[in-house]
């Protein structure tokens, strides 16, 4: 019966019974049923059935049961825990089983509370996690460039999470002249700052291109100050190219400087602009930078955590990044991005982003 159980969750099992199992009752009655027969396997045959089997309804059920059903099983599994206290003989070992037996209860609890919180069934909090993810992911991907310009977008998410604070929203017009990009840093790291990632993703990839290029900061700073979430506020850095003329404008809020590499005189640009923290007070004007990329010419958006580190002041840090992008210089951008962040900021205390966008 356990068996048919784990067939289901493995996508194993014929569609009748899947049908069935999606009624929490039956669930519940199955695994009831099984813990029952574990118990009274454990009294009549211990050499057999060993007193932890009763793990193994606890974790089927911390998967598949909402907390009130779980209870019970809980309840029973602890029953047949104490009848077979009553009726062996206590070993040594006894405790111990106890104690992973109450473990698992534990664990198998605060994950149907934790479904509980999201309304949700089985694994599918699991499964939404994972397509939204993979949205945020699909969403950062830069659309297709005209012949004569390339790009290298890298992610690096803090201690390797699956989610990160850092996004990237871009779209090209209508009539594909133009290009915008919007790299984003949400306050916090990891998961933390990645939930608000994927909320303000989706609601800045909608003002991307919706509205004219000067409007949208103060958009998205306004739609983050209407959240009025206590860790609210994100940098941002606003980048609209003409792909034509290769002409561009920069604005930024609280982020850190853009970098342009100029092949004609081979210096390194960094276009200081001005504008606060999105979500923390309200702005409707970003001033912007402007310049004009040539062939040959390169231009990199990143985030802080690619040139912050401890005991390490900003202007350093944005120092060395241009020390090790001279090293591309030589040999072409290609590949570079991956390179400049192992160079620069190889640690994953922090989220990190990097794009690299150059004319050949």
């Amino acid at each position: 019966m356990l068996g048919q159980l784990v067939g289901v969750a493995g996508g194993r099992a014929p569609g009748a019974l899947a049908r069935r199992l999606a009624h929490e009752p039956v669930v519940l009655s199955m695994l009831l049923a099984a813990t029952l027969v574990v118990g009274v396997a454990v009294v009549y045959a211990p050499d057999w059935v060993p007193i932890a089997s009763l793990t193994l309804p606890l974790l089927a059920g911390g998967v598949f049961l909402s907390l009130r059903s779980l209870v019970w099983l809980v309840a029973a599994a602890g029953f047949c825990l104490l009848a077979s206290l009553v009726t062996l003989d206590v070993t040594a070992h006894f405790a111990g089983i106890a104690v992973v037996v109450a473990v698992t209860a534990a664990v198998a609890l605060g994950l149907a509370r934790s479904r509980a919180r999201l309304g949700l069934k089985g694994t599918m909090g699991d499964s939404m996690l994972v397509d939204l993810r993979d949205r945020l992911t699909a969403q950062g991907t830069m659309p297709e460039l005209p012949r004569g310009w390339e790009e290298q977008l890298v992610h690096r998410s803090a201690e390797r999470a699956s989610f990160s604070g850092d996004f990237v929203v871009a779209t090209r017009s209508p009539d594909a002249a133009v290009l915008e990009v919007a790299l984003v840093d949400v306050s916090g790291k990891g998961h933390g700052a990645g939930t608000r990632a994927l909320l303000l993703s989706g609601a800045f990839g909608g003002l991307l291109g919706s509205l004219p290029p000067e409007q949208f900061l103060p958009a998205a700073n306004a739609y983050l100050l209407r959240q009025n979430w206590s860790e609210g506020f994100a940098t941002a850095v606003h980048l609209v190219v003409e792909l034509t003329t290769g002409e561009y404008e920069v604005r930024s809020a609280g982020h850190p400087p853009a970098i342009h590499f100029h092949a004609g005189s081979g210096r390194w640009e960094t276009l200081e602009t001005e504008g606060g923290l999105l979500g923390v007070f309200d702005k409707d004007v970003y001033e912007p930078a402007v310049g004009q990329l040539r062939p040959g010419d390169a231009l990199m958006l990143y985030t802080d955590g690619l040139v912050e580190a401890p005991r390490r002041d900003l202007a350093d840090g944005i120092d060395k990044l241009q020390g090790e992008a001279e090293r591309l210089v030589a040999g072409g951008f290609r590949g570079g991005a991956k390179k400049l962040i192992d160079a620069v900021a190889s640690s994953d205390a922090d989220d990190r982003a990097l794009l690299l966008l150059w004319r050949t």
